[in-house]
């Protein structure tokens, strides 16, 4: 289809000048697809699910074409719409059209529902919805808060109280012209609002600025990744691994892979039909790739890079079987990639070291920093400005609390050896307490993850019939596999002090996962000793430490 989009000229506010604060056509989503339509215009930007491709051109006139309409809709610079459906080409349309606008785009969990998805709503001040068809009738359910207007996508909806119209008659006009945004849009500006997980609390809208995600993966942070790479998107968008990379590799004038959602089967063959060279692995997703039956031909494929967050097994071997370098780091979305490892990590259990531009330090309930190799919170600050979160939106209390003392406390418990390298020990909420002694659900996962039967793992704390907990893990088998209780506590006695060895193991198929492939443990933990959980006491089987001669 021909459109004829026009784009109402205006005169942009000077650049800044300070030297920390890069050009706009280098951060800014609207400056960046003029730059490149001016100078890579056939460049491929994304190859799509079906084969097909966008160059600079043709994604610069989709996305006015989406803008158009969005405008249409009545969005104008600094609103806050809300976009709740699953990748696709149309969900990139309108995540960069509400850019190109200078509104903000707020991508939500695709498993959002009742008073979860009424909080975030309501937290959003969104008064415009764009919506999966599919989903969009849980909106019935709830209480609605602002919104007024639902744009339905892959087929038509209605419900009570709300004007319900679909993306087709809307957001794909012909002909028109887009008008100048009110004023210059910069690089500090709000880009998009992700909400949390929700792990410790209400899920938390954190405010990211174009500084913000620049700053997390951009050329400075991951400087692995360059213009001529092509990154698989299997994050989904509403995730900072989603969007975020979708955004750096315009940054970089790259381009991505866009997929609906990681799938280990066809991982490899999306991987080389694309010739897709750099991926980034979240969570159990490493696991699932390395313990893939091997293949004569695993390192015949255009990957080059891979980060593994966090790192699995034995890193040389996977590097070595296919044929990549392996990068680790620490982050979340409120930060920005503070920690970031060599290639290949050959120090078992690292995250890496402190890059060039951040701070970090190793503190304790009083944010005083802990001697080297003791346990801290971590806590970050940037030598950027806007380089991290701008607070959690509607939310003045958290904010507070995360940034007290001119830091960013991240929750999470880290150590750091005299050479620098960081290592994560745990949510500061994970860690488990059990006769005394301090236990990092992060290291028993380790250690249980390498036997060569468990696929996947997650240990928590359970209560005993003192005052502390017992350790226990739910595993999920290698498919083809089962996982004996006796031979996986016999795996584990050398690998392990006796106090962290679990108790209770109990074995599915399959564990519960976020979208974003990260374990529930809260309902794992909810759920705690089940019927089919076996006990390592009840078999007979109890574990001492090893008495030592006296020192004379």
């Amino acid at each position: 289809m021909t459109t004829e989009i026009q784009v109402e000229p205006f005169a942009p506010a000077a650049e800044s000048a300070d030297p920390r604060i890069p050009r706009r056509d280098h951060v800014v989503v609207r400056d960046l697809i003029e730059r490149w339509n001016r100078e890579a215009p056939d460049k491929v930007f994304a190859v799509l699910d079906d084969g097909s491709t966008w160059s600079y051109a043709e994604f610069r006139r989709l996305v006015l074409q989406t803008a158009l309409g969005l405008q249409q809709q009545g969005v104008k610079q600094g609103d806050h719409v809300v976009v709740w459906m699953p990748n696709s080409p149309a969900n990139i349309r309108i995540f960069m059209a509400l850019n190109y606008l200078g509104a903000v785009y707020v991508g939500i969990n695709t498993s959002y529902r009742g008073s979860l998805l009424a909080h975030v709503l309501k937290t959003s001040d969104a008064r415009l919805i764009i919506a999966h068809a599919e989903l969009a009738p849980r909106l019935s359910e709830i209480d609605t808060a602002d919104l007024q207007t639902v744009i339905s996508v892959a087929g038509s909806i209605g419900i009570d109280g709300l004007t319900c119209v679909t993306y087709e008659d809307t957001l794909l006009p012909e002909s028109g012209t887009i008008a100048a945004p009110e004023r210059t849009i910069e690089p500090w500006d709000p880009h998009q609002i992700i909400y949390t997980s929700g792990t410790t609390g209400p899920s938390k809208a954190v405010m990211c600025s174009y500084l913000h995600i620049y700053s997390n993966a951009g050329p400075e942070s991951w400087p692995c990744i360059t213009g001529e790479d092509r990154f698989l998107i299997n994050l989904p968008l509403f995730h900072i691994g989603g969007s975020g990379l979708t955004y750096n590799m315009l940054v970089r004038g790259g381009s991505i892979t866009l997929v609906e959602r990681f799938d280990t089967t066809s991982f490899w063959e999306v991987i080389r039909k694309t010739e897709t060279t750099a991926t980034f692995l979240l969570g159990v997703m490493a696991q699932f790739i390395e313990k893939l039956p091997p293949a004569p031909d695993d390192a015949d494929n255009p990957l080059k890079v891979m980060f593994m967050v966090p790192l699995a097994g034995d890193i040389k071997a996977f590097s070595a079987r296919f044929g990549v370098d392996v990068y680790t780091i620490f982050n979340m979305t409120e930060v920005s990639t503070p920690i970031f490892s060599e290639p290949n990590p050959e120090v078992r259990g690292t995250c890496g070291k402190a890059r060039a531009g951040v701070e970090v330090r190793l503190v304790d309930d009083n944010d005083c920093e802990v001697a080297l190799g003791e346990i801290g919170e971590m806590i970050v600050r940037t030598d950027r400005p806007w380089a991290m979160n701008s607070g959690y939106y509607n939310n003045a209390e958290a904010t507070a609390k995360a940034w007290r003392n001119g830091w960013f406390h991240t929750g999470d418990a880290f150590r750091m050896d005299a050479e620098g390298n960081f290592y994560f020990v745990d949510r500061m909420k994970d860690a488990i307490r059990r006769r005394g002694e301090n236990i990092s659900s992060f290291e028993v996962e380790s250690d249980v993850g390498a036997h060569p039967d468990v696929r996947e793992v997650a240990a928590i704390a359970v209560p005993n019939e003192m005052s502390e907990d017992e350790v226990m893990v739910v595993v999920a088998p290698v498919e083809g596999h089962t996982i004996d209780p006796v031979d996986l506590i016999e795996f584990l006695k050398p690998r392990m002090a006796h106090f962290m060895v679990p108790r209770y193991i109990r074995i599915v198929d399959e564990l519960p996962k976020t979208p974003t492939a990260k374990v529930q443990k809260a309902m794992l933990r909810e759920q705690a000793v089940t019927n089919d959980t076996w006990d390592r006491e009840a078999a007979g089987i109890r574990l001492k430490g090893d008495r030592l001669s006296k020192a004379s």
